[in-house]
């Protein structure tokens, strides 16, 4: 095998990767039941990203991930193909450049994925999503045994519920409230003043 088949190997192969990662993402096809990507954990040598300073958040990838290993092949396959094959370079000359055309075309993959891609990806937490417990206004009257609704602010966005008093009394719109408990899409409500008494 000549040096000119092992780099045009590297680069056919890291090609159809990239075609096949493409036509997977896509059409959702999936090669089996492991072809996901799986994020590290930034303490198993990956690059924590997102929002330091809460819990939960942030995106680790590692540098050496399945991106990366495609940009690779397909970078150093194609320059050191059309080195050895178009000019009459010394194979390890051709190597070293090839090499770090290679590192140059993953480091720049490396950088779109960690820097756009994931830059504000965060873990789902379920905690933050947890209404019990949450205070918020009362959006619409609850008449006595009826329905109403409120309005509260939860992962910074304003949400809004149909309410039922706890005690099946009537509350009045802009009263501040505490949900109790939530069923079937309904939110059990309570005054905030009864229970600060």
């Amino acid at each position: 095998m000549t040096w000119s088949t092992f780099y045009l190997i590297c680069f056919v192969l890291g090609l159809a990767l990239i075609v096949l990662s493409l036509l997977g993402g896509i059409g959702r096809f999936h090669i089996s039941g492991h072809g996901h990507v799986h994020w590290s954990h930034a303490g198993r040598g990956g690059l924590q990203l997102g929002g330091a300073g809460h819990a939960g958040t942030g995106a680790a990838v590692s540098v050496f991930n399945f991106f990366t290993l495609m940009a690779f092949l397909t970078w150093f396959g194609g320059t050191g193909y059309l080195l050895t094959r178009y000019e009459s370079f010394w194979f390890l000359f051709a190597l070293l450049l090839a090499t770090v055309s290679g590192l140059a075309g993953s480091a720049v993959i490396f950088w779109f994925l960690a820097k756009v891609l994931l830059a504000h990806e965060t873990y789902l937490n379920a905690a933050d999503f947890e209404l019990v417990g949450m205070v918020g206004h009362v959006g619409s009257p609850i008449r006595q045994g009826g329905t109403g609704e409120i309005v509260f602010s939860q992962a910074g966005a304003r949400k809004a519920a149909g309410a039922r008093s706890e005690d099946g009394t009537a509350i009045e719109r802009g009263t501040e409230v505490v949900i109790t408990r939530y069923e079937s899409g309904i939110a059990y409500v309570r005054r905030w003043d009864d229970l600060t008494r």
